[in-house]
């Protein structure tokens, strides 16, 4: 039998993705266990549901972090590994910033904050990263020291949302005022882009003319629980392989993608 591969969580919140995570490596759902769970904010409840498992965890303060950058640009200090034009142009392609000067602003705080997360990552020996409602935006620089060697995909994310419907921080909303008729959810493996990563599995819901947001996200949230440990144990058993595909269209065109192919059980 294979052995139990060794997860690390990363939350900012609730922590209710991470509890069906647990559950799930406790009833047997998950062939593996959670090593540690991090947390960039200090008040996030999941840190509880940590410490009640006995689940080493800890705390990179974010907000802290931005502030006293903020108050001192001088005292930022780059890691001697970073390579900050593979980033500045990386995330420049990826859109969101309407300028380098916006751009270098934001890397000040961030790549300061993950420096300081991996370090703490560096204490654990872990097989998966999953991201269990942490709400930071990973740098090509965090990404590629986890995805180590290159082309391994070892950062896993749900979205709250039908990829690639809705990519951003409110999947739900965005799908529930749009006027869909179907919700869903996805898990994804973590790329440069927002929510662009390849998708392993989704789920889906109906949305009754009855319902409303409050109702869409419940349905939502219940598909996540049952979805994530299911993707995470496709890992545990190795079925998971990753393609380069090409797609020729009549117009002359390719599109080559990254997809998750999910193998049949030994």
């Amino acid at each position: 039998m294979r052995e139990k591969i060794k997860i690390g969580a990363l939350i900012s919140g609730g922590g209710s993705n991470l509890q069906a995570i647990i559950d799930a490596c406790n009833n047997g759902g998950i062939h593996g266990k959670v090593v540690f769970v991090g947390s960039d904010n200090p008040a996030a409840k999941g840190l509880g549901r940590a410490i009640q498992h006995g689940i080493p965890s800890f705390t990179i303060d974010y907000g802290v972090i931005a502030r006293q950058v903020k108050a001192d640009p001088s005292s930022v200090r780059y890691p001697q590994n970073l390579d900050m034009d593979h980033v500045s142009s990386t995330m420049m392609a990826t859109g969101g910033y309407p300028d380098p000067e916006s751009l270098t602003a934001f890397l000040q705080t961030r790549i300061h904050a993950e420096d300081r997360l991996l370090d703490h990552l560096a204490s654990y020996s872990f097989d998966l990263l999953v991201l269990a409602g942490f709400m930071r935006t990973l740098t090509p620089y965090f990404i590629d020291r986890i995805n180590d060697p290159p082309g391994s995909q070892r950062i896993m994310n749900i979205h709250p949302a039908l990829l690639p419907a809705f990519p951003g921080v409110d999947g739900y909303g965005d799908t529930f005022r749009y006027g869909c008729k179907v919700g869903g959810c996805t898990v994804h493996f973590v790329d440069y882009g927002e929510d662009t990563g390849p998708v392993i599995g989704q789920a889906s819901f109906e949305i009754a003319e009855t319902d409303d947001l409050d109702a869409v996200r419940k349905k939502g949230l219940a598909e996540e629980w049952r979805l994530y440990p299911k993707c995470i144990q496709y890992v545990a058993e190795g079925r998971l392989k990753t393609e380069q595909v090409i797609h020729r269209l009549k117009n002359g065109k390719t599109i080559q993608r990254t997809v998750v192919k999910v193998q049949p059980r030994p």
